[in-house]
């Protein structure tokens, strides 16, 4: 400390002395400005305009626009055509650098409660989601947002707002926190089914006013809630979670949470016209795996109903039996293949008894089990018994609900 201070008390206007004290060092001079002619700043418009002149020449040619009014138009045109030629770049993180960042982390301090992997793509959407919501201003949380979902064979949907979506996936992540023993977010209001469009309905009639921004709050404060729960479950995830109707594990829940986070993340990003990235590969693969899993229930309750081709002369497979099946092939980020059967749920799918193969984008398939896209426009390829697959693709339309 000592030294270092001698230095400087031995430093004077004549110069700067060397890191030992001894020698003054020269005093640099700042570069002298370039002095170019018309012609040749003129020349350099063009590098300029893609940021490829050196510094002194970009000093130059920015001293000569404000001088040359000609240049100077000559820069704009040029400047609007790079930007032309550039892509745009969404200013958000990839989806993929969370995941990276937190197992760098957990690699060096393993946390002494885990949470489950099953839940992770839970965690890892409501954080996306909240992160874009963060900036968010009051015509932002009043943009209008259409929910879109496949019913009775066609398109529904009903319009709300960007706060109306959380308060969505507040009320609807609702039934797996009061399944974990968290506070239900309807408190008193009464909905008239235990469904996610019941509840939803009824958070919204019971609202003074549209919901504002001040839902972001109590909707984070249960997700993060949802996620110290669930870790405390131990690595199982076979605790039922009821839809009302119907019934998933929680770690199946915990999935389909994670899903219509992202879709609704989708849905509020292209109402504020923001660019949103899909999930992350694994994240994504985990939620197909999901989808694919529910498709011979589906496709059951459809044929139930009358809504698909019934089995004709065919007869039920026995429980845990192979039987004809269709093979889902899913291409790009978080693919795979699926044999899905046809005939019974409880069947096994089988290769040898494939009838059918379809092939599709997995990002395509999830918008297409989300309602978003409609079957006939879904797949990218298909090869076999065209009602069998008509039958798949509208049971993967008919998981989406509001």
């Amino acid at each position: 400390m000592t030294g270092g201070a001698a230095r400087v008390r031995g430093c004077g206007m004549s110069g700067a002395y060397d890191e030992d004290g001894e020698r003054p060092l020269p005093a640099v001079e700042p570069a002298a400005p370039l002095v170019l002619e018309h012609h040749v700043l003129t020349s350099l418009l063009g590098a300029w305009a893609l940021a490829a002149c050196s510094p002194e020449e970009a000093a130059a040619v920015e001293e000569h626009l404000g001088e040359c009014g000609t240049c100077a138009e000559e820069a704009l045109r040029l400047r609007d055509a790079v930007g032309l030629l550039q892509r745009p770049e969404s200013l958000d993180l990839d989806p993929a650098l969370r995941t990276r960042v937190l197992e760098g982390c957990l690699e060096r301090r393993p946390p002494r409660i885990p949470v489950p992997e099953w839940a992770a793509p839970y965690d890892a959407e409501t954080a996306r989601l909240d992160a874009l919501l963060q900036d968010f201003g009051d015509s932002e949380w009043h943009a209008p947002v259409r929910l879109r979902w496949f019913a009775d064979d066609g398109t529904a949907s009903r319009r709300t707002t960007v706060a109306g979506v959380i308060a969505h996936l507040l009320t609807v992540d609702g039934l797996v926190g009061t399944a974990l023993g968290l506070p239900d977010p309807l408190g008193g209001i009464a909905a008239e089914a235990p469904a996610p469009a019941s509840r939803t309905e009824a958070y919204w009639r019971a609202s003074h006013s549209p919901p504002t921004r001040v839902v972001r709050g109590p909707w984070r404060e249960q997700s993060h809630a949802v996620v110290r729960t669930v870790a405390f479950t131990g690595g199982a995830g076979r605790m039922p979670v009821s839809y009302g109707d119907f019934e998933l594990p929680l770690r199946d829940a915990m999935l389909d949470r994670a899903f219509e986070c992202w879709v609704h993340g989708e849905d509020i990003a292209e109402a504020v016209d923001y660019p949103y990235e899909p999930p992350s590969p694994r994240h994504l693969h985990r939620m197909i795996d999901l989808a694919a899993r529910l498709l011979p229930d589906v496709l059951t309750t459809r044929r139930r109903a009358g809504l698909a081709a019934p089995a004709g002369g065919r007869h039920l497979v026995a429980a845990g039996r192979p039987g004809r099946s269709l093979r889902l092939e899913i291409e790009g980020s978080g693919g795979g293949e699926w044999l899905i059967p046809l005939d019974s749920p409880a069947a096994v799918g089988s290769a040898d008894h494939e009838v059918a193969h379809v092939a599709l984008d997995g990002v395509e398939f999830c918008r297409l089990a989300a309602g978003h896209v409609p079957p006939a426009e879904a797949a990218a390829g298909q090869v076999g018994d065209r009602e069998a697959i008509r039958d798949v693709l509208f049971a993967a339309a008919s998981l989406s609900r509001m």
